[in-house]
């Protein structure tokens, strides 16, 4: 190891000193099992909400797409053909719409209450890439700022009992010389090819002087790339098996909505900000069985960027991620750092990841402009093949501390974590005014790690039976 962990104390002394501190007035084995039955209530907190969160059920109705003059020959134009045959399911009393073997063109498809959007095996959505036909500009957010704006790939707003499923694929044929060139910068840019940089400037200025959301009008000329999968201020959701490919920008991103399924998914996309998995200010979430091997988070967490967030003042909670493997991603299980609302209860187990191009394993990142309060998140049963860093909470991600909303972070646990090569174990840094509270690090393993990393300004740093390099790791 580069940093043995007698370097690591001399320079995160101040940071560790409170932790010591806090387990004074109990024994190391009174602290221990307090942490337990914490740890027990909580994750019978987890189960509770996969009980609780169930499925929408639909009508015994089967329409056709083909029934409403579809074509699967990958060049007629079916945008009003699904937009009739969901309104016709919607209209008598819902049921399934039915996309069978074949190579589908559209536009954005918006879905309406009580409608199933099935996708047989064989069956491909291939989504138009003219700007023009993602408007009229709708509601959306982006990147956790309200704005009218493209209409995403697959769109909801205020529905009710919705889903997305079957064995078939969503194809948004993004790429090097479509929609990912907006994005800009010395991967993306490219010569002649306007960018989202001068929109977003004044996107966030907006937001922070509250500008009314239906003057925010950001759609033909900002260049902002639209979500894939967005449904906004929705309840009653499935996402189930389907696999979704070259999107534009984030793949998945249920926002303002509860009771939502995302089970079997397959999330393939190595394009810029290409997040696997973005709940946004959802509650009573479950993300299971999925596969993600993205261009950005696998799975992040969000609630709101800045003013924005702290206008509507959402949490994201009751989350609960189970069963997913990860491979290429900037993180794999992530909270934030659009974070503006908060989090809590946030619950992950039994998921794998591992690539040499995985970043980060578990990660919370925030600062002082985002804020917000991450409360209540419980890892456990975690297994990392090869990672940059395996923990990391940083509250100095992008503009670091320059604001003025103090970000909260407590009672985190990480629990049965098995990593076999890390370059970097932690990359853990609260504030001195702000330290991060109640981090306990149970039953991990580290095989290999080129170095030991970041622990400072933390209170109550437990650990527990954690070894790397087959040495026991204590503070």
């Amino acid at each position: 190891m580069k940093n043995s962990f007698s370097q690591l104390k001399r320079r995160s002394f101040l940071g560790l000193m409170s932790a010591g501190m806090a387990g004074c007035a109990l024994s190391q084995d009174q602290h221990s099992n307090n942490i337990n039955r914490a740890s027990k209530n909580a994750w019978a907190l987890a189960d509770e909400i996969v009980r609780n969160t169930k499925a929408p059920k639909f009508a015994d109705q089967v329409f056709s797409v083909i029934d409403f003059g579809a074509k699967g020959d990958g060049v007629y134009n079916n945008t009003e053909v699904f937009a009739s045959a969901i309104a016709r399911c919607h209209q008598g009393g819902g049921g399934k719409v039915v996309v069978p073997k074949g190579n589908f063109l559209t536009g954005p498809i918006h879905l309406l209450s009580n409608v199933n959007l099935h996708l047989e095996e064989g069956c491909t959505l291939l989504f138009s890439t003219n700007p023009n036909d993602y408007l009229p500009a709708v509601l959306t957010r982006w990147e956790g700022m309200e704005l009218m704006g493209y209409s995403p790939l697959v769109y909801a707003y205020q529905q009710e009992n919705i889903a997305l499923t079957g064995k078939g694929k969503l194809n948004g044929q993004a790429n090097e010389t479509t929609w990912w060139p907006w994005k800009g910068g010395e991967q993306w840019g490219k010569p002649g090819i306007a960018t989202q940089a001068k929109a977003r400037k004044l996107l966030e200025i907006d937001t922070e002087a509250n500008r009314p959301v239906s003057e925010r009008v950001y759609a033909e000329g900002a260049q902002f790339r639209p979500p894939f999968v967005q449904f906004y201020s929705c309840k009653n959701i499935l996402i189930e098996d389907v696999t979704i490919t070259q999107s534009p920008f984030w793949l998945l991103n249920p926002v303002l909505s509860e009771n939502v399924i995302i089970r079997g998914v397959t999330c393939d996309s190595l394009g810029p900000n290409s997040d696997g998995c973005d709940p946004e200010s959802c509650k009573n979430v479950v993300i299971e069985n999925c596969y993600f091997d993205t261009g950005d988070d696998c799975i992040a967490i969000k609630s709101g960027r800045n003013a924005d967030g702290r206008r509507i003042n959402v949490p994201s909670e009751n989350i609960v991620i189970r069963g997913c493997k990860m491979r290429n991603g900037h993180g794999g299980v992530v909270i934030g750092s659009e974070i503006s609302g908060g989090a809590r209860n946030i619950f992950a187990e039994n998921c794998e990841m591992s690539s040499h191009d995985l970043e980060r394993g578990i990660r919370i990142k925030t600062n002082s402009v985002r804020g917000g309060t991450i409360e209540n998140v419980y890892v456990r049963n975690i297994k990392i093949g090869d990672v940059q860093t395996a923990i990391v909470i940083d509250f100095n991600y992008e503009e670091g501390d320059s604001g003025k909303n103090t970000p909260y972070v407590k009672n985190i646990e990480v629990r049965d974590l098995h990593c076999k090569n890390a370059k970097q174990v932690f990359n853990v840094a609260g504030y001195e005014r702000s330290p991060i509270r109640n981090l306990h690090l149970i039953n991990a393993q580290f095989e290999q790690a080129e170095n030991i990393g970041v622990l400072q300004h933390m209170d109550d740093f437990f650990v527990k039976d954690v070894s790397i390099h087959g040495k026991p790791f204590s503070i």
